[in-house]
């Protein structure tokens, strides 16, 4: 306990020290008021929910208890983009007299009391109140939501196995598409699913305090903590030993040579291409970033789940995935050699032109996965036109302010040791980069018809690419004025 209390403590003080804690600190008000807003959501929806079946021949609570899959599968997805690994803390303590079972217990315990886990109590509590203390008291209550939180840790450690597999192999990616995959066919082509009685089974027993129902969710959090407890013990001994994988060949070296007739921009568009597709952390952000919107281009093309708002959602994330992941930290990866960038007249401003350019081009690939969608006349030509031009204008703009004040080194190998790279202005960056081309979205239907909107989004988009060198070269000045604020907290972040 006492080792726990002090991990604990020391991570605060890590937060404190950060070179970038005094940004973060506006950022995280601006993040604690968008938790209200989700948390009022989400009490909204429980106090509606509640009443929604009522007088009907079911209950509210025997619906909601026979979709609890889909509610764990909502959560799994928005894990993906906020929650880490338990291991980025680790590598600080290897070298003292710690036993690394004892502290990998610690680092999955702090991941399971993680307050994210507590989260989903915003919709349960209140529905559960509404819905369940007529019938089952307040022990009811407490029971449905304890079982309600097992299920969160269940879930926890099931995303933790599967965010480990997939930091250290991309393929990985098709466990839990392959389990979500089985799920969905055996849920919704049969007529009558025996994983809708399953699952209300789960939820009554819950309600009924069944002790076989609580056992059995146990038992399956103690499974899943123990699969994660022994793949993370194996994977941070390899990484901390540089165990290399003796069966990777490089057969072949690109030099990207077709860019060189662009002079020094062109050249740092290599540099990029290289920073990408060579290194780990690039490319598993890069591989899931590429399943990610193939997956929800598939969904938008090939089923009718997805409509109104959720699908603009799903079109906007889309187009926007690759530039949110890559250059809210922009800047963070140049930090390893940033010296050598500092040697040379204006050679960040043209390093700032060749990332332009290249996000810019990188907006084909999601155009080009949305082309199912577009000829299957689920999404319109116009529309994702609008967001091919909208979001390399005015969302790059906006991420592009962040070269000004990220100054802390991501590593380029390290995957399971290193440290979570989010500040809180990036992670606010991020949520604004895809809140508020949403509310413009949402406000412009309300006044006109869906060409209209997408016009102004073209025209927006348009502005902002045309004007790109003017607000590029204002961005290069504001960050040379801090060159050497910046310089100074990527060499302190670099991991020795």
């Amino acid at each position: 306990m006492n080792l726990f209390l002090e991990l604990r403590r020391h991570g605060k003080l890590a937060e404190k020290r950060n070179p970038m804690y005094e940004k973060s600190r506006f950022a995280k008000f601006w993040i604690y008021l968008m938790v209200v807003f989700w948390a009022g959501y989400f009490i909204f929806f429980g106090s509606v929910f509640a009443f929604a079946f009522s007088g009907g021949a079911r209950e509210s609570y025997h619906v909601l208890n026979s979709g609890l899959l889909f509610v764990l599968f909502i959560d799994f997805i928005i894990r993906l983009p906020f929650q880490k690994t338990a291991t980025q803390e680790m590598k600080p303590y290897m070298l003292l007299p710690i036993k690394r079972s004892r502290l990998i217990d610690i680092l999955l315990l702090r991941s399971g009391l993680d307050s994210y886990n507590l989260f989903w109590f915003f919709f349960f509590v209140p529905f559960a109140i509404l819905s369940i203390s007529r019938f089952y008291g307040v022990t009811g209550v407490a029971t449905y939501i304890i079982g309600i939180w097992l299920l969160m840790l269940l879930n926890n450690y099931w995303f933790l196995l599967c965010r480990t597999l997939m930091s250290e192999r991309f393929w990985w990616l098709l466990l839990p598409l392959c389990v979500y995959g089985v799920l969905a066919a055996v849920l919704l082509i049969p007529d009558r699913s025996p994983l809708f009685d399953f699952s209300l089974n789960v939820g009554e027993g819950f309600i009924l305090g069944d002790p076989l129902t609580f056992l059995g969710t146990l038992a399956t959090i103690a499974v899943f903590y123990l699969i994660d407890r022994r793949l993370i013990s194996r994977m941070v001994y390899n990484e901390i030993n540089k165990v290399e994988d003796s069966t990777i060949q490089v057969k072949k070296v690109s030099e990207y040579r077709f860019l060189e007739r662009y002079g020094q921009v062109g050249e740092y568009m290599k540099l990029e291409l290289k920073l990408m597709l060579r290194n780990k952390i690039c490319k598993r952000g890069l591989y899931m970033a590429g399943g990610v919107v193939l997956m929800f281009s598939i969904l938008i093309a090939f089923s009718d789940v997805y409509q109104g708002g959720m699908k603009d959602f799903l079109v906007m994330y889309n187009f926007s995935l690759f530039g949110i992941l890559f250059l809210s930290t922009i800047m963070g990866y140049e930090g390893n050699y940033i010296d050598g960038l500092m040697s040379r007249k204006e050679s960040i401003y043209s390093l700032l032109q060749a990332k332009y350019a290249l996000y810019t081009l990188g907006q084909l690939i999601p155009l080009l996965l949305m082309s199912p969608a577009m000829i299957m006349g689920k999404v319109s030509v116009l529309t994702c036109l609008s967001w091919v031009t909208f979001v390399p204008g005015f969302v790059y703009f906006c991420l592009f302010q962040m070269a000004i004040y990220n100054n802390k080194t991501i590593d380029l190998n390290n995957k399971m040791t290193q440290r979570n790279m989010g500040t809180g202005m990036q992670n606010l960056l991020s949520m604004a980069a895809m809140g508020v081309p949403l509310i413009m979205l949402f406000g412009l239907q309300a006044l006109f018809d869906d060409t209209v909107v997408s016009c102004i989004f073209i025209g927006t988009g348009l502005v902002f690419i045309l004007t790109s060198r003017f607000w590029l070269r204002m961005v290069y000045k504001r960050f040379m004025k801090r060159r050497y604020q910046n310089m100074e907290g990527f060499r302190d972040s670099r991991q020795k």
